[in-house]
């Protein structure tokens, strides 16, 4: 009888998975908002349902590397997923009340912080970390 185990190895694949995923829905969002800023309304709707899509990767990307955590893998990528989670659930609610002064800033800090977090996660250093 086989048990499968979250090696860190394995943990450290999935995290780097999940945050590419995440920072390419991410960095989508702008398209669709700028589509529906330059008058094409339809692109509303997109844009709506990529909120969706990035809130849940968000929040799997949190359980990710909670996982990765507990496998003894780095912290900082747990504080992080954390935070982006909550600033993105803000900003979807900024985004439903049409509060764009919260709503853009927000979107390029997340986005910016999406880029830097996967940049980070697939540097060497933190393969050695996870072993």
């Amino acid at each position: 009888m086989s048990e499968t185990v979250m090696t860190g190895s394995r943990a450290l694949l999935v995290n780097r998975m999940i945050v590419s995923v995440h920072a390419v829905a991410i960095i989508g969002q702008p398209v669709f908002a700028g589509g529906y800023l330059s008058g094409d309304y339809d692109m509303l709707w997109p844009h709506r349902w990529g909120a969706d899509v990035v809130s849940a990767l968000g929040y799997a990307q949190v359980l990710a590397a909670l996982v990765l955590w507990w496998v003894r893998g780095p912290r900082w990528l747990s504080v992080v997923s954390v935070l982006v989670a909550a600033g993105e659930t803000v900003q979807y609610f900024a985004g439903l009340d049409g509060a764009l002064d919260l709503h853009l800033p927000l979107g390029v800090a997340l986005v910016t912080a999406m880029v830097l977090t996967t940049v980070a996660v697939w540097r060497p250093q933190v393969r050695r970390a996870a072993r």
